[in-house]
């Protein structure tokens, strides 16, 4: 069910955010580990979180959200499969046939459909269905272009440890979202952005706890590359924030399924990057992927009105 009409502008701009964190975090790679790389979205993110809740509250004169026990067991939920998802889908890359891996966590929207349609009653129509599984095959043959892959290479390897850990990953990001939009919920049926944002700044505070505690336990002096790596660290949290406060808006107001079906314009947006501001060259398997997304989307908006 959708419950306001900005959750499709929501998601594009999430998309967007996404895209550009993903290529400015890239330049990190060198000098964190994957939990310092991780840290930095949740430290240098809350104050820009809490920054977006203020300013949002005092520009409408809304006022915060009563908070139960509920909300913050989805948060915390929310934001633990989060990390997992993160983690997974970083051991896909550690294997041999990590394209294959990538391609599987690509399967996100399809199972958050499944698992929306069954913890949350929400139900979609055909059309929307089509869209997902269109989109859903365009996103792994653009993760599969220029890699000698194929599909059915894909399917054959379902038993390697990289798909299952792909497959995984895909589940554990598709149950965020669903924690996400419980979390918000749980906040009764006032001003949906409110409700997100207050959702974001308690799963990214909670995120910071967990996995700052666990760099200062175990990768201690990966805190201080994550204070060292400020200018550019800065501009990771304030996209990651930004983002994900248009992910959880758009989440409130809309199907998960739909949500993140649509939300796989940020390939889209990271090819286009890639082919117009770095030169890199459009591979036919990239062209066919490109496309299928965005028929996929485009029938699931039409679906979905």
């Amino acid at each position: 069910m959708i419950l306001a009409a900005i959750w499709l502008p929501a998601t594009l701009a999430a998309g967007l955010f996404q895209a550009a964190r993903t290529a400015i975090q890239q330049r990190l790679r060198a000098t964190l580990s994957v939990n310092g790389a991780g840290l930095v979205r949740y430290f240098y993110g809350l104050p820009v979180a809490l920054a977006l809740w203020f300013g949002y509250a005092a520009a409408t004169t809304a006022h915060l959200p009563p908070l139960s026990l509920a909300f913050f067991g989805f948060a915390l939920l929310g934001g633990l499969l989060q990390i997992g998802g993160t983690n997974l889908l970083i051991m896909a890359f550690g294997e041999r046939s990590f394209v294959v891996g990538t391609a599987y966590a690509k399967t996100e929207a399809v199972q958050g459909a499944v698992f929306a349609l069954w913890l949350l009653g929400e139900v979609l129509t055909p059309l929307v269905w089509l869209g997902i599984a269109i989109s859903v095959v365009g996103v792994m043959t653009l993760s599969l272009g220029g890699k000698g892959l194929k599909l059915r290479d894909v399917f054959g390897a379902l038993w390697q440890p990289a798909a299952r850990y792909g497959l995984a990953a895909g589940l554990l990001f598709a149950l965020t979202s669903i924690a996400v939009k419980r979390a918000t919920q749980t906040l009764g049926d006032g001003d949906v952005i409110l409700r997100a944002l207050t959702t974001l700044v308690a799963v990214v505070a909670l995120q910071l706890v967990m996995q700052g505690s666990y760099v200062a336990l175990r990768e201690r002096g990966q805190w201080r590359a994550v204070l060292g790596s400020w200018r550019t660290s800065m501009w990771v949290g304030l996209l990651a924030a930004t983002g994900s406060a248009c992910w959880f808006t758009a989440f409130a107001s809309a199907p998960v399924a739909l949500v993140r079906t649509v939300g796989q314009v940020e390939v889209i947006f990271t090819l286009l990057l890639g082919h117009f501001y770095l030169r890199e060259p459009l591979k036919r398997a990239e062209a066919l992927g490109l496309t299928l997304v965005v028929i996929g989307v485009i029938a699931s908006v039409i679906g979905s009105s």
